[in-house]
């Protein structure tokens, strides 16, 4: 156990010194100032409003990062010419900024607020989005791929951290589940989007051929003419309208999303939005929080506090498991139309239309853990079961022949990785306590997954092809080190609580509270 979790009980918001401003008896009074019947609404309202506003945000968030490659099979590649590392440079570039701003986003989120952070940026990066239909070389991408990076820092960290101030530990995990599993789907149906967006080609007139389709010989056709097409290129139409729909998304959700929730029954300075609940409900859901790890209400902003706690090694290795994590669902996502194309023999718009149904059954795999999880107040062993059969899938992926079989495989990797993603947000969530830890935790989480996100960006190049057995391999030690880490962390938090009952060792700066292996 780390100095800070034994020693450092002062600098933990809620320490036992001051547990809680409330004691158990007023929490408990505010929980049953509701009727049970009252309580569910209460909780399937903030279901409706937080979880789904913030999973349709998401979901436009993790379209507009992945669509690239979509776009290169579209026709970017060769209109941009793609050649070499130059696609790697584009979808690596993104990733400097995004993960950088990260560790700065979750403290502007809490001091600006959700209700006008989380929709500004949106509305933001969609407007990003749409300018990226209207590059003429590859060189121009690469400014608006640090500008997206900007302002896309903040969602995900910003996001989970948001989930977390609502719910209690052993809720959270369908909750995440729900919000990555919407973005999920948009992965799933990314690809058709897009390829009905790609009808949209030569469509318009800008006045130049530089935006229009480039056409010529193919390995399929040798000697078919080259020229370029009219109107606008068809790959141009998905980004302009994929960012478009992100503005829509950012606007609507300006009206829908939530504060915290102690500042949910106070009137916002929007005029357009009216408080979400009222004072019982919010005392309600602020009881619920207090009575499971007393840290609703966060104490005054002290950088040298918030970044004391980077000093406990938890916050680290839970980093690690998100960033081999999204090293997995990063190069997945942006090479696997293209390992359909090039290293399966699928056409382009099989390619496009196969991503979908291996996201689908990631769909059904991830609630699944989320269920489970919650209800035997379990993580690690799920993260590490994901772990494993993504493993499998890899391996087939990367080293059979038969391309039923491979394709098998990119069902079980796509679904274990992506599996992983709200396992290990709530791995880390249940076992973290106080605000600004917590939101210290979010950013270095999402900034691993930043990281992760580089890596998986590079892995699968062009000079491999068809094989990508570098990729392949990068990704399988990805998964080999997700089930060491988890083992190591189980492993600690198993001695934690074996102490804490034996000889009344304090965690987390909460008498009573246990680590969830």
């Amino acid at each position: 156990m780390s100095d800070i979790e034994k020693n450092d009980v002062a600098h933990i918001e809620r320490s036992l010194s001051g547990k809680s401003q409330d004691s158990d008896a007023v929490n408990d009074a505010r929980i049953n100032a509701l009727t049970p019947e009252q309580q569910k609404k209460v909780i399937r309202r903030i279901d409706r409003r937080l979880v789904l506003t913030l999973g349709f945000m998401y979901c436009v968030s993790l379209m507009d990062r992945t669509n690239t490659g979509i776009a290169v099979v579209a026709g970017m590649g060769v209109d941009l010419v793609l050649i070499g590392s130059r696609y790697s440079i584009i979808v690596l570039v993104f990733f400097l900024t995004y993960t950088l701003l990260q560790p700065l986003a979750t403290v502007v989120l809490r001091k600006v607020g959700p209700r006008i952070f989380l929709p500004s940026i949106t509305v933001l990066w969609g407007i990003t989005m749409i300018c990226s239909g209207f590059v003429v070389t590859w060189l121009q991408m690469i400014p608006l791929r640090l500008v997206l990076g900007i302002f896309e820092a903040g969602f995900f960290p910003g996001s989970a951290y948001l989930l977390s101030t609502w719910y209690p530990r052993y809720e959270l995990q369908k909750r995440n589940a729900v919000f990555y599993l919407i973005g999920s789907m948009a992965s799933a149906f990314a690809g058709i989007l897009a390829y009905g967006f790609f009808q949209m080609n030569t469509l318009g007139d800008l006045g130049s051929p530089d935006y229009g389709q480039h056409y010529g010989p193919t390995a399929a056709n040798p000697k078919a003419p080259s020229g370029i097409m009219p109107g606008i290129a068809g790959w141009r139409w998905i980004y302009i309208m994929q960012g478009l729909i992100t503005v829509i998304i950012g606007f609507i959700g300006a009206f829908t999303i939530v504060d915290f929730p102690e500042l949910a029954a106070i009137k916002s300075k929007n005029p357009f939005t009216r408080p979400f609940l009222t004072e019982k409900e919010a005392a309600f859901v602020v009881g619920r929080i207090e009575r499971d790890r007393h840290d609703a209400i966060p104490e005054p902003f002290s950088l040298k506090v918030y970044l004391k706690c980077a000093l406990d090694v938890k916050v680290w290795g839970f980093a690690a498991l998100f960033g081999l994590s999204t090293t997995q669902t990063y190069a997945i996502s942006y090479f696997l139309p293209i390992i359909l194309e090039d290293g399966m023999g699928f056409s382009v718009a099989a390619s496009q239309c196969l991503v979908a149904p291996p996201y689908v059954l990631a769909a059904f795999s991830m609630f699944a853990c989320a269920w489970y999880g919650d209800k035997w107040h379990i993580r690690g062993p799920w993260v590490a079961f994901n772990a494993l059969y993504a493993l499998i899938g890899l391996v087939l992926l990367g080293f059979v022949e038969n391309v039923g079989v491979r394709y098998f495989g990119v069902f079980l990797a796509v679904s274990g990785c992506n599996s992983n993603v709200p396992s290990v947000l709530t791995f880390q969530a249940n076992n973290i306590r106080g605000q600004w830890k917590r939101a210290l935790a979010s950013a270095t989480l999402v900034g691993a997954g930043g990281i992760g996100g580089i890596i998986g960006s590079t892995v699968f190049r062009s000079q491999d092809n068809p094989a990508y057995t570098p990729g392949i391999i990068t990704v399988i030690i990805a998964s080999i080190l997700i089930l060491i880490i988890t083992a190591l962390l189980d492993y600690k938090f198993w001695r934690a609580n074996k102490r804490a009952s034996m000889e009344g060792v304090i965690i987390e700066g909460l008498e009573g509270f246990r680590y969830t292996i």
